[in-house]
């Protein structure tokens, strides 16, 4: 997509320049050879809205507009003058556009290619800053602005539409929502649509209607993999679009190899959850999932990896549906969830009160009311801190004696000056009660024995983690957790077991299986923390490319 829609106001100047900015004449000549110059007419339409945009264009003389059609008028959203580029983050991914891109003035452009422009960013450290700011920034200005061409229908009490409205927040998607609780306009959209409650949520994207969809079938409505070549056989896919994945696709595609990530729900796993992504190598001041994803290669969005088929070369990934994903080498980085609390009625109010996630969607859920974060690790900590701009009170509750064990020291600082923030140790929720959504919480002081009844709608559980390796059906071997071992890691046994066949042993982060590899917090002993992600995604690079070589 060619969009380029500000939100009025752009309040500074400084701020107008980022998203607009006029390139230089050397920068100018460095994407000439990256395009091609071509001359175009008035009225000229360069991409049609609903369409994938296969190029950017640079103008050189003339002007460019992006318009919006509604009520049987069209609206200018954008112009684009001599200096100035189109494009934002879906360009980059193949997805559809939300505005036609068309000529205002006739005059010259530069025409980049969407492979001539991965390829740039990867090789050109300036241009790729000058450009990602500036598509970042259109995106965010899409959202703000309202601009969509999706509706979602659903309910605040139904699981379905939070997880919808998620999986379209995290992948940057324009939507608005109509809540059926709410909005008294909404009967007329359930008679036209014949909408049963079994079908909510509902997601209209143009003329096409979406009952309780599957975010692969969202995934694939709104084209997000439509540039994709699922047959094509990469030198790498990866699996998992977590710091320790993209991490290992942005270093795999700055190197040269063909590489695929393979993500079910959004780029930056637990830790792209959050707005920006901390202390990730070699961006000290933070940087989105989105961003790194446009560094990474190429990402399939809302398809899951259901099975390895390891029993010969290349490699494949069996997904959701279509065809396999073969493979010359695999990264493994599909992570761990948390464990679930161990309460009979818990699936009754899961994404209906109880949250694995702590983001800007469920803080809206609870504002101005008290919450339980549940866990003593760094996400629930970064949890707490994060909800009390939101909440009215905050209830951490471990059943340890403290924090000092599992918590990073900042965080525990942050917890205990906190006003909002109140510690429950040796504590753990015995019952959650509620009609449609969660109404109360008892939960029981272990050293005491005493219960004690709240009245409150929100808990987010975070506590430990299981491996995501159900999907690998024996192809490598695991600890007895679950967890992949790898390395040194693994014994004797482990490979007499696996009929590991050759020579030399296997890599520092390799399987039991060679050219398979795990990082991140699906392998065993890993250190669960998001810069050493980071490094064991960027480590196995080195010995991806020695196995290609064997």
């Amino acid at each position: 997509m060619t969009t380029t829609t500000p939100a009025p106001p752009l309040t500074t100047p400084s701020r107008v320049d980022h998203v607009f900015p006029t390139l230089t004449a050397v920068q100018i000549a460095r994407l000439g050879t990256r395009g091609r110059v071509r001359r175009v007419a008035e009225g000229e339409v360069l991409v049609e809205v609903g369409r994938a945009a296969a190029s950017i264009f640079v103008v050189t003389e003339g002007r460019i507009e992006a318009v919006r059609s509604g009520g049987g008028a069209q609206a200018p959203v954008a112009v684009i003058g001599p200096g100035q580029f189109t494009g934002e983050v879906s360009v980059l991914a193949g997805r559809p556009g939300l505005a036609r891109i068309q000529v205002a003035a006739a005059g010259e452009v530069i025409e980049v290619g969407r492979e001539e422009l991965l390829a740039l960013i990867q090789t050109d450290g300036e241009l790729s800053d000058v450009l990602m700011r500036a598509f970042i920034l259109r995106r965010v200005e899409l959202i703000k602005s309202g601009v969509s061409d999706v509706v979602v229908l659903g309910s605040t009490h139904c699981q379905g539409t939070l997880r919808v409205r998620d999986f379209l927040t995290r992948n940057g998607h324009p939507h608005a929502v109509l809540d059926l609780d709410r909005d008294a306009a909404v009967q007329e959209l359930l008679d036209r649509f014949q909408i049963k409650p079994g079908d909510i949520p509902v997601v209209i994207c143009g003329t096409v209607v979406l009952r309780n969809p599957t975010n692969q079938l969202i995934a694939d409505s709104l084209g997000f993999n439509a540039a994709i070549e699922r047959t094509h056989l990469r030198d790498l896919v990866i699996v998992g679009a977590g710091p320790a994945g993209l991490a290992a696709a942005v270093y795999g595609a700055s190197e040269g190899l063909d590489v695929l990530i393979l993500e079910s729900t959004a780029a930056g796993g637990q830790a792209g959850s959050s707005q920006r992504i901390e202390n990730y190598l070699g961006f000290p001041t933070a940087i989105t999932g989105q961003e790194l994803a446009a560094r990474a290669g190429k990402l399939m969005i809302g398809s899951e990896a259901k099975r390895l088929s390891c029993d010969r070369k290349p490699f494949a990934i069996d997904i959701d549906d279509g065809p396999r994903l073969p493979a010359r080498a695999v990264v493994i980085a599909s992570g761990a969830e948390y464990r679930k609390l161990a309460i009979a009625n818990l699936s009754q109010f899961e994404g209906m009160g109880v949250y694995y996630a702590a983001t800007r969607m469920e803080a809206q859920l609870c504002k101005d009311e008290e919450v339980a974060v549940v866990g003593g690790g760094n996400s629930a900590g970064q949890a707490a801190v994060f909800l009390t701009d939101h909440a009215s009170r905050v209830h951490v509750l471990v059943r340890s004696d403290g924090l000092a064990d599992t918590m990073s020291r900042y965080l525990i600082r942050r917890i205990e000056d906190h006003p909002k923030i109140e510690m429950h140790v040796r504590t753990e929720i015995v019952a959650l009660e509620g009609d449609r959504h969660l109404e109360r919480v008892r939960w029981r002081n272990n050293r005491t024995g005493d219960q004690e009844t709240r009245v409150l709608r929100h808990v987010f559980s975070m506590t430990g983690a299981t491996p995501s390796t159900a999907w690998l059906h024996g192809c490598v071997a695991l600890d007895d957790r679950g967890f992949i071992k790898t390395g040194q890691d693994l014994t004797p046994e482990d490979l007499t077991a696996a009929k590991w066949p050759l020579a030399r042993a296997p890599y520092l982060l390799e399987t039991s299986l060679p050219g398979v590899f795990a990082v991140g917090d699906v392998r065993s002993r890993s250190v669960k923390r998001v810069t050493a992600a980071v490094g064991e995604g960027s480590m196995a690079i080195a010995a991806v490319h020695q196995v290609l070589h064997e």
